[in-house]
């Protein structure tokens, strides 16, 4: 129902995104795009870069008078550091004399695929689309999903449980609690005391010039039963969550609910039972994170990724150059030490994005009053079930 394309690179003029098929009339704040921008630049580990910008987006169509018209939105995020880059990434001027290209991949970037793939002999060529600097667009993307959900009263919410093996173990239970105490953290993380050891084992890392990964869990609440689909397997929602999560750089692994977990359990163990109380179905856990069959089943869902430590190490791992074919240490770009916090945010907006998709799939309409009429009368057949 509902997609968007991005362009631009890491160090180009802008980042692109054009948005399709959101209903018209629904009200849109400028203030929560900026401050989820805002957020993806945050965290504890993170590069010089992200004190020398601040992401703000400008949209340019789409929107009159804060609302949208049903028309395609584009959005537009400056790269305030363009200036300092301005002959080697230039659209049009011919390459300068003199220019130092990048021929030594670095180990678990795309550097090396990437430039045999389109057959680059300059491997910035690859990296500046590579980059995670594009999960801007993402962020961008997913937060006008947020407030098409928050509409209708569906909130959704990421935060870190893991850095470095340093997990957390004491979590709010209560929303609002784990909400508040992970937007104070450094690290996103609603454990205190893991937090102080996350930033511990980061700071680790900074001294030895390498990197460290991490999980981050994505809580959606509010969902109505029945988004998704069991019935092919493209439509199945915990496939298209996982696939959206999934396309973040450095994220190689996802799961929903137990995950994993669930394959060192007996079924009864596993699968949630199901409750009539107080004229409606209701579980005592949670352990399909809110998804059977591909189909939200009124539960939280939840869904959980693994970070890998950042590919870019300032103590370089051993490469080839790609010119002479000699061992040389791989190419040290400006980078974090570690981007789990930042990632997270990244993640909640992907989750935005398809759970929104998923939503306009089943209640879609022109216009948000339709979206609005679909979904009541839905709702009152739900509660007659």
């Amino acid at each position: 129902m509902i997609r968007y394309l991005s362009g631009g690179e890491s160090h180009g003029p802008e980042l692109t995104v054009v948005l399709e098929g959101f209903p018209s009339n629904l009200t849109i704040s400028r203030e929560a795009v900026n401050e989820a921008l805002r957020k993806r630049q945050l965290g504890y580990g993170r590069g010089y870069r992200q004190k020398i910008e601040t992401d703000e987006v400008e949209v340019t169509s789409g929107l009159r008078f804060g609302r949208t018209l049903g028309s395609p939105i584009t959005l537009h995020i400056a790269n305030r550091d363009f200036k300092h880059w301005t002959d080697r990434m230039s659209v049009w001027d011919a390459e300068p004399e003199g220019n130092k290209r990048v021929v030594r991949p670095r180990p678990g970037h795309a550097d090396l695929a990437g430039a045999i793939k389109y057959d680059h002999a300059d491997i910035r060529n690859v990296l500046e689309r590579a980059s995670a600097r594009n999960t801007a667009t993402m962020v961008a993307a997913g937060a006008f999903a947020k407030q098409l959900l928050a509409h209708f009263g569906i909130s959704v919410f990421a935060h870190v449980v893991e850095i470095g093996g340093e997990r957390a173990t004491h979590l709010p239970t209560a929303w609002a609690e784990l909400v508040q105490a992970a937007e104070a953290s450094p690290v996103r993380c609603a454990d205190p005391e893991a937090a102080e050891r996350m930033m511990r084992k980061i700071d680790l890392a900074k001294e030895r010039g390498d990197t460290v990964g991490g999980v981050f869990e994505v809580l959606v609440t509010g969902c109505p039963v029945g988004l998704g689909s069991y019935v092919h397997p493209d439509r199945k929602l915990d496939g298209r969550l996982a696939a959206a999560v999934m396309s973040i750089q450095a994220i190689k692994g996802v799961e929903i609910g137990l995950g994993f977990e669930a394959a060192h359990r007996f079924g009864s163990d596993v699968h949630d039972p199901i409750h009539w109380t107080g004229g409606a179905y209701d579980r005592p856990r949670n352990g399909a994170g809110g998804l059977e069959g591909g189909v939200t089943n009124g539960q939280p869902v939840v869904v959980r990724a693994a970070m890998k430590p950042i590919s870019t190490l300032y103590t370089p791992l051993a490469s080839v150059n790609m010119v002479t074919k000699e061992p040389e240490p791989a190419t040290v770009e400006r980078s974090d030490y570690c981007a789990v916090p930042a990632a997270s945010v990244v993640g909640e907006h992907a989750v935005a994005w398809v759970m929104a998709d998923a939503f306009l799939e089943k209640f879609g309409g022109d216009s948000i009053e339709q979206v609005e009429d679909n979904w009541k009368q839905y709702q009152k057949r739900v509660a007659t079930r």
